[in-house]
């Protein structure tokens, strides 16, 4: 059974629980036509990407009114985690998703991408942001699939990180009604 709980004291210790792992074996190529990013997906040779670890308080969530986290879990399991903030723009950002591997295609993160939905509403944000790399080919498949639209890209933002200098920051975008 999926249920999924705000963060509180009794589940703090359960961020970062989740396997944010993921494959590459493609990639995004962009092009821009009158003014709107397109895509076409294509194939890399197969490698596994892992996060490092964070150890940010999370602490300061707890009833904080502009950032909060949802966690998903499955039969007592942590399944997932959204982290969600209002941004300097007035958009809410996702900071974090994650899905583990053992829970993934089961419905987990369409379930935490409607609750960061309704959190953003309840706010009366115009949306929601986020970024991710061009060689998240399923994340970026799967933000589609809930309606974001791909809207802006940073071909300097990962240059500081050692090895990482080749990926593409893509920022996707979801807008509330009449708000485009």
């Amino acid at each position: 059974m999926l249920e999924i709980f705000e963060l509180n004291e009794n589940n703090v210790t359960d961020i970062g629980k989740c396997s944010g792992e993921f494959v590459i074996d493609s990639r995004l190529v962009l092009s821009l036509v009158n003014g709107h990013i397109h895509y076409e997906v294509i194939a890399l040779p197969k490698r596994t990407k892992r996060y490092r670890e964070r150890d940010d308080d999370y602490r300061a969530y707890i009833d904080d009114p502009d950032r909060t986290i949802f966690f998903a879990y499955i039969d007592g399991q942590i399944a997932g985690q959204i982290i969600l903030t209002k941004y300097w723009n007035n958009y809410a950002y996702i900071q974090d998703i994650a899905v583990d591997v053992r829970f993934r295609r089961q419905g987990v993160g369409k379930v935490l991408m409607e609750r960061a939905k309704q959190w953003a509403r309840k706010q009366n944000l115009p949306g929601i942001m986020l970024e991710t790399q061009d060689i998240n080919v399923a994340a970026c498949k799967f933000y589609e699939s809930c309606g974001f639209k791909l809207r802006g890209f940073d071909t300097h933002l990962y240059t500081g990180i050692e090895h990482v200098s080749d990926e593409i920051a893509l920022y996707w975008y979801y807008l509330f009604e009449g708000n485009t």
